[in-house]
């Protein structure tokens, strides 16, 4: 049986409200820290903690923005989505720092651990593995491409992108881009693109669903997750 709570943690400064789901048992067992698309935690992301811990990882659903933040209204979101894109290096400590605090969990193995994430989550895991933290494997789904405005860091992470080809966000220059990057600084990477699909794929809510990209994309992942944990 899973069990689910609300998670406060915080760096020092700011206070951030996560979603935890555990599976029943001590462990030690894997981890799995999920950040959320740009309209920050909302039910999907605390459905895939759920759909984890039933797989028997700790899933730690993360609070990228502070305060628990969450909205309905997309103007309100981007607001607050520009905050963080504006300042790459505070949204890669948020993303270490939660990281952090789910290696600290109790039942949690320090040394088996994930991140993934989607939309500006994608986009966060893949700050967090440019940092050079230490971790299995980065997710990224339907995330954005762009390079922060700091250094990448030999990545000690692999990373795996799940990508739909005809995505606004990341169009194929950009998808080139950041191979050529991964080629440089990470020791393992794939990219898995899904023919005529758009941004925000997995998202049954969205203009953009694709339910056999979601499908896919989910076994890839949990295919992922077994190949990297063991």
């Amino acid at each position: 049986m899973v069990q689910t709570r609300s998670h406060s943690y915080s760096d020092g400064t700011t206070e951030y409200i996560g979603y935890l789901a555990e599976p029943e048992g001590d462990g030690p067992r894997p981890a799995v820290l999920i950040a959320p698309a740009f309209m920050g935690l909302r039910d999907f992301e605390m459905e895939t903690a759920r759909r984890l811990a039933e797989l028997g990882y700790t899933a730690l659903a993360m609070d990228y923005y502070g305060g628990g933040f969450r909205t309905e209204d997309r103007a309100e979101a981007a607001q607050k989505m520009q905050e963080v894109n504006g300042n790459r290096r505070m949204l890669a400590d948020r993303m270490v720092c939660a990281l952090e605090e789910m290696r600290g969990l109790p039942g949690v193995d320090g040394d088996r651990l994930a991140a993934m994430g989607y939309c500006l989550g994608g986009k966060a895991v893949l700050d967090l593995a440019r940092t050079g933290a230490d971790f299995r494997v980065a997710l990224s789904l339907h995330g954005i491409f762009d390079k922060p405005n700091f250094a990448t860091e030999q990545m000690k992470a692999a990373v795996v992108l799940l990508h739909g080809w005809d995505d606004g966000l990341a169009k194929p220059p950009a998808v080139v881009e950041i191979a050529e990057e991964l080629t440089a600084h990470c020791p393992e990477w794939e990219i898995l693109g899904f023919g005529h699909t758009d941004h925000a794929f997995t998202n049954p809510a969205g203009a953009n669903h694709s339910e056999k990209a979601a499908r896919r994309s989910w076994r890839w992942l949990t295919w992922t997750l077994e190949e990297h944990f063991g």
